[in-house]
């Protein structure tokens, strides 16, 4: 494991919340990412400054874990998805963060990724409560 830092003075996940905070336990936070073509698309973000899953102890890791597999139930719950996308990726912003992506086959890019060329013009509107969301992971997380 590398040295963790606590922030990271360039980092924009390190300034600001990186969307709208629907969750929080002091250790990572929950998100709703804002996306109008991807309605429930939600970021779980560790609350300090680490680029890899392997910089975190294992007991951190199945910790964080949890926390992405409650956010991936809630809208499958709230929402039917056909399916769900779960990535990690931080090559433009490496601060471990995980998107949960509920996707529909009429969504713009489906079946490919959301960062693709789009694949036809935006689907249909689905209405997306973040407030139920909310309340669906304060239910489910405990210290929230």
């Amino acid at each position: 494991m590398t040295a963790l830092l606590e922030t990271s003075p360039d980092c924009e996940l390190c300034a600001g919340p990186g969307g709208t905070v629907l969750w929080r336990d002091g250790f990572c936070r929950v998100v709703a990412a804002g996306d109008p073509d991807y309605p429930g698309f939600c970021r779980v973000i560790l609350d300090r400054h680490v680029r890899e899953m392997t910089d975190l102890a294992p007991e951190e890791r199945a910790r964080l874990m949890r926390v992405v597999f409650e956010v991936e139930a809630a809208l499958r719950e709230l929402l039917s998805p056909d399916k769900v996308n779960l990535a990690s990726l931080g090559n433009a912003v490496p601060h471990l963060h995980w998107h949960v992506i509920p996707r529909f086959r009429d969504d713009r890019h489906f079946p490919a990724p959301v960062w693709a060329a789009p694949a036809r013009a935006g689907g249909p509107d689905r209405a997306f409560d973040p407030v139920a969301l909310a309340g669906r992971l304060a239910e489910r997380l405990p210290g929230g």
